[in-house]
């Protein structure tokens, strides 16, 4: 009856130690110190053009304008709800907007960028900044 006993059930006291390791090993957590917010005067230029319409014209001669949600150090731009306006061609009569959604612009490509002043812009039919206020 020995050789039942330690051969096939197992060791309640290896059994012990898996699950304490286990537990261990789920309880714990690396301390986190809070990142310190850049309160620097571009910084905070920034954080107030989040959410605000901004007009980037690109070096091919395209217009996009969207929302600003984020950029980065190399000043690549990240826009919603951007739409898309070819340069004008005088022999093509249709502006219409290509609506794009979701738009990364590498900081490279950039041109000019601007910001709309008015807190709710209401695009109508015409001109893409027919009725925005850029600065």
């Amino acid at each position: 009856m020995h050789d039942n006993e330690s051969g096939s059930a197992s060791n309640p006291e290896s059994d012990e130690e898996e699950n304490s390791e286990f537990e261990q090993e789920t309880h714990y957590s690396v301390p986190t110190t809070p990142k310190p917010i850049n309160t620097s005067p571009g910084a905070l230029q920034l954080r107030s053009w989040l959410n605000k319409t901004l007009k980037i014209k690109m070096t091919d001669g395209r217009t996009l304008i969207g929302v600003f949600l984020c950029t980065d150090r190399d000043a690549n731009i990240i826009l919603g709800s951007c739409s898309e306006y070819l340069p004008s061609d005088p022999t093509v009569s249709n502006e219409d907007p290509r609506m794009l959604g979701l738009v990364m612009i590498p900081g490279k490509h950039i041109v000019s960028l601007h910001i709309d002043t008015t807190e709710f812009p209401s695009i109508e039919r015409g001109s893409p900044t027919e009725n925005l206020h850029y600065v």
